[in-house]
């Protein structure tokens, strides 16, 4: 799936990106794995995702201290490599605007989480603690100058998988919000 960022103004990116979400059992043991490999570390958020009730795809308002965030995607859920179609809208915490579409929507779901944040050249991996779910690993390959291929993403996204031992059972199909709605 071919990634691409196009700048529509200063705050607001049209996105389209390939990642793999997967359960892990022992997450420091996997993120030791990526840890020899030298990725940069963006740091550690606390992050709360509001997903809130729309027609097509999933609304969140990501509250963290690190990422903030109005995000639009539309994903297929499949365990593979999959494409996310992502509208952002990057901001500063602002009670309003979480007020606003509270009233408009209604919230569907909160999912919490603790994020370690790493970038390997182009590629994002979320080292994810998910209060109610569990211990998960995202991998995301991101292009945004059009330097990469569509296979050139999916081989990177395949060649973390395996380099962390993440099994195909082990890959998730849906959002951490669509499994949190389930188990409840």
């Amino acid at each position: 799936m071919l990634t691409t960022l196009v700048h529509m103004n200063k705050d607001k990116l049209e996105i389209i990106n390939l990642e793999i979400k997967a359960r892990v059992k022992d997450i420091e043991e996997t993120e030791q794995l990526l840890l020899k490999l030298s990725p940069q570390f963006q740091g550690l958020d606390v992050q709360e995702d509001i997903y809130f009730n729309v027609g097509e795809g999933r609304l969140k308002l990501r509250r963290g201290n690190i990422e903030n965030a109005l995000i639009h995607y539309v994903r297929p859920n499949t365990s593979s490599a999959k494409r996310s179609d992502i509208l952002l809208y990057k901001h500063s915490p602002d009670e309003n605007l979480l007020a606003i579409l509270s009233e408009v929507l209604g919230v569907k779901v909160v999912v919490e989480k603790t994020r370690k944040i790493y970038f390997l050249d182009n590629v994002k991996f979320h080292f994810d603690q998910v209060d109610g779910l569990g211990s998960y690993v995202e991998i995301e390959a991101i292009d945004t100058d059009r330097k990469r291929t569509e296979k050139e993403l999916r081989e990177q996204c395949d060649f973390y998988t395996k380099y962390l031992g993440i099994q195909e059972a082990d890959l998730i199909s849906e959002s951490y919000s669509d499994m949190l709605i389930k188990s409840a």
